[in-house]
């Protein structure tokens, strides 16, 4: 066997072992960037869908709370997050919270490559049909009465449960 067959012999051995090796490494890489992406899209994805009603559903709140380990390679991300939650108070105006939540999406969007497929405009103008508002409305009226409703059974019941002291348990107390 001359020198020549020899390194190539040796080469042949190498690839045959380090090609399977480097496959595997690389298709888990790719599986990894793939599962990062759908858990992304994922977040964005509920968030999008839900802007228009806000972000309360359980789905939604999940979704927040997951941004700070899926986008965790995005500071931008994470910074506009910080911003929003510092909006998410009674005194600030819900225009103002709006338009920060509008933000966060921005940037999600463009992380996930969709720069300028999904823009501002759409971002900031999602189909709300009047009669989802209309039964929304509704919900929340029926929602208002039942605790009205209950809270006034509670006093009823209260009041019915507890005996009324008359004036003689009254003198008696204080004797």
């Amino acid at each position: 066997m001359t020198t020549f067959e020899k390194i190539m012999a040796v080469l042949n051995l190498i690839a045959v072992l380090l090609i399977p090796v480097v496959a595997v490494i690389v298709g888990q890489y790719l599986q990894e960037k793939a599962q990062k992406r759908k858990d992304k899209m994922q977040i964005f994805q509920c968030l999008m869908t839900r802007r228009i009603t806000g972000w309360v559903a359980l789905e939604a709140v999940n979704a927040i709370n997951s941004i700070d380990i899926i986008f965790t390679d995005s500071k931008e991300i994470r910074n506009q997050l910080s911003v929003w939650r510092s909006k998410c108070r009674k005194d600030v105006p819900k225009e103002e919270q709006y338009r920060e939540q509008c933000k966060l999406l921005e940037l999600m969007a463009n992380d996930l490559g969709y720069k300028d497929k999904i823009t501002w405009d759409i971002i900031q103008n999602p189909y709300y049909p009047e009669g989802l508002d209309q039964q929304l409305t509704m919900n929340n009226q029926i929602m208002n009465g039942q605790v009205e409703l209950a809270k006034a059974a509670g006093l009823l019941s209260q009041m019915m449960g507890k005996p009324q002291q008359n004036s003689e348990d009254t003198d008696h107390a204080n004797t």
